[in-house]
């Protein structure tokens, strides 16, 4: 398929694909991007709560 022909979704997919054939030079080769995006809108929400949620009891407890 000739890349001028293509459309923008197909464009952004085979963008998306050949990022992920290539790993970020970080240790696991993820990020924040990918840890969310695999969670969903409901998953994230709890990570985001249990953040704030651990913050608290940290503070808590040094204080």
């Amino acid at each position: 398929m000739r890349y001028e022909n293509q459309t923008s979704e197909e464009r952004r997919e085979r963008l998306r694909q050949k990022e992920l054939s290539n790993p970020s030079s970080s240790g696991h080769g993820s990020n924040l991007a990918d840890l969310v995006g695999g969670l969903g809108w409901k998953g994230t929400g709890i990570f985001i709560l249990l953040l704030i949620a651990g913050f608290i009891i940290y503070s808590l407890i040094i204080r």
